[in-house]
């Protein structure tokens, strides 16, 4: 299976989802830069050519351009020109640990605890919705990002898949402003959780985690997937608040 394959479905829909009429470059880059950085586009991969992206984004070539051009001087998308030419997704490497505790150091308990209710409740009426609408063949990708994760090595990869899973349990419930918001937040909470995923138990506990939040899901248990997978989160963040405090 390629990683395009790997890729596909509701998660990957939302981000070439079109964009509203409000700095449009802007939202083309924060879009695109946000799925690069989270790892829902992969390294390496081949955007679609400028015609087709400016298409499924709603917005001019023009302003597709622009927007390729500041996701390069971020070093987020490379361009090869001639044939076999095109925008090509470059993702970067995660922040090392020590800057990784500064920037959880630049964070208050009450600013990490109000991100983290922002994330309980994303993450729980996703898992709600998800148990309401999905058939059991659309959460193929969700158990197979459950199952990457028991396998993950390290704590940047880890930190992905995580967040990786928490997106598309929101594609999953049909939603793609829920996906989108998901998207976002993981891009501020998601680094951060490197500090916490290296702990090989705490990723086993994180794993059998999801797998309950998927069982819920595919019995249609609503409440349950919602209180798991707020639970998950609710744990997780707690363990950032006492990893901050201890800083």
């Amino acid at each position: 299976m390629n990683q395009q394959q790997h890729l596909d479905g509701g998660a990957r829909r939302a981000v070439f989802a079109p964009v509203d009429n409000r700095a449009r470059v802007d939202t083309v880059v924060r879009r695109i830069g946000d799925a690069i950085e989270l790892g829902l586009l992969a390294d390496g991969e081949q955007l679609p050519g400028e015609s087709e992206l400016a298409g499924q984004l709603g917005v001019s070539t023009v302003t597709l351009r622009e927007a390729l051009m500041a996701l390069r001087q971020q070093g987020l998308v490379t361009t090869r020109r001639g044939r076999g030419g095109g925008s090509f997704v470059s993702q970067p490497e995660l922040p090392g640990e020590e800057r990784l505790r500064t920037r959880l150091g630049g964070w208050s308990t009450e600013g990490l605890r109000d991100l983290g209710d922002h994330w309980a409740a994303l993450s729980g009426t996703a898992a709600r919705l998800a148990a309401e609408r999905t058939e059991p063949e659309d959460l193929v990708q969700l158990r197979r990002t459950a199952e990457e994760l028991t396998r993950a090595a390290d704590a940047a990869a880890r930190s992905r898949l995580y967040g990786r899973f928490h997106v598309e349990l929101a594609a999953a419930a049909q939603s793609a402003r829920l996906t989108r918001e998901q998207v976002a937040l993981q891009t501020e909470v998601g680094a951060l959780l490197c500090l916490v995923l290296g702990d090989d138990a705490y990723r086993e506990e994180v794993a059998d985690r999801h797998r309950s939040v998927i069982s819920a899901v595919q019995d249609g248990v609503q409440d349950s997937a919602r209180e798991l997978a707020e639970r998950c989160v609710r744990e997780s963040t707690a363990r950032l608040i006492a990893l901050r405090l201890a800083l």
